[in-house]
This record gives structure tokens, C-alpha cells and sequence, in this order.
């Protein structure tokens, strides 16, 4: 299945929350698509149905397709640690994710395009692959060529993104993933547990 793109407020709506980010289509219709809308009556969802749609927002979240995130969930479990949070740290170490946390682009699919691009670097050299997995101490920036560009300028001018496990540099238009974040300092709302129960059938 391709990487979707159509309308993020359906999607949003689905999961009754904004994990595309601020959406005013969404705040005006937080419930869920369909004739009906908010009047549906909806069934008692099964355990398998809750764990499937929390997979699913997380992939649409982070814009991942099923084969990466299944290899991802792999890695996770023979990885130290509690699976669920490795598995989100993952999603939160690659590339594109980075990109965007810092501010560069106002949304991951930008963020993914910057990367592919090859506007971004990583330690000084070009790296146009958004699922490239971050190591702490690495060093992110804006090739010198992409710093006058208007769509990433506006981006920095009203980014207000402030994270721990990051540090950005306006004059160098340099940023440093510097640690692995712990599960309390991601913000989205995923149950990751739901994930794992799920994979682990």
C-alpha cells in the first residue's frame, strides 16, 4: 500500500484527535466522517479493532508504511528496554521526525520531502533518506545552499517547538539530537502497549 495522501482532517477525524497537528477543519468537526456524523450510533469495538486503529494512527502519525513499521517493531523487541517506548523512540529518532520536531518544516510529510530533497544534512553530509535513524550526538542542519529557502525560513519564523533532546542554533541553522528521548518527553498520544499486544498475537 502507497504512503497515503489525501485529506488529513478525514484521518484526524477518525481518530478523534489533531495528529496531524493544528487543524481548524478538525476543531470544527472532531468526530468521526460519515452521513451521519457525530449522530452514528457506534458499536462496542472489539480489543482487536482498538489495537489495530492504535497501530494505525501511529503509522499515519509518524508516515510510516506497514513493512517499515513491522520491521521497526522487530527491532524493538530484540532491543533493550520495553518494547512500546524503544518502538516510539525509534519513530522519534528517524530523520524526517527530527527534522520537523526542530522546526525546519511545519509537518513530517514537509519534513520527508526537505530530506529527500537532499536540503538536509547529518554531521556535515547530505543524507536524503527520512528513515535514517539518529544516534545521539549527531548534528542536523540546512545544506548552505537550502538556508534562503522561503518555505524553510517561514517555517524556523514561526516554529515554537521547545524539546529537551534537542538543541537548535538559529545563526548556523544547525540542530543536535542530543539524546534518545525518554517516553515522557514524546508528546503524541499513542498507547504503545496496544501496539505491542497486537504484533505479539
Amino acid at each position: 500500500m502507497a504512503r497515503y495522501t489525501g485529506p488529513k482532517t478525514k484521518i484526524a477525524r477518525k481518530f478523534g484527535q489533531a495528529i496531524f497537528g493544528d487543524d481548524k477543519a478538525f476543531e470544527k468537526r472532531n468526530y468521526p466522517p460519515g452521513q451521519h456524523g457525530n449522530a452514528r450510533r457506534r458499536g462496542k469495538k472489539s480489543e482487536y479493532s482498538i489495537q489495530l486503529m492504535e497501530k494505525q494512527k501511529a503509522k499515519y502519525t509518524y508516515g510510516i508504511l506497514e513493512k517499515q513499521f513491522r520491521n521497526m517493531f522487530k527491532r524493538a523487541t530484540s532491543a533493550k528496554g520495553i518494547t512500546g517506548e524503544v518502538l516510539l523512540q525509534s519513530c522519534e529518532s528517524r530523520l524526517d521526525n527530527v527534522v520537523y520536531r526542530m522546526g525546519i518544516s511545519p509537518s513530517r510529510s514537509g519534513a520527508r520531502q526537505l530530506v529527500s530533497h537532499r536540503h538536509i544534512t547529518v554531521n556535515g553530509e547530505k543524507v536524503n533518506i527520512p528513515s535514517y535513524q539518529l544516534k545521539a550526538g549527531d548534528v542536523v542542519g540546512v545544506r548552505e545552499k537550502s538556508k534562503s529557502l522561503e518555505a524553510i525560513q517561514n517555517s524556523l519564523s514561526s516554529s515554537s517547538n521547545v524539546f529537551e533532546w534537542i538543541t537548535w542554533n538559529t545563526s548556523t541553522m544547525e540542530g543536535t539530537y542530543v539524546a534518545v528521548p525518554a517516553r515522557i518527553q514524546i508528546p503524541e498520544q499513542i498507547n504503545e502497549q496496544l501496539i505491542v499486544e497486537l504484533y505479539s498475537k
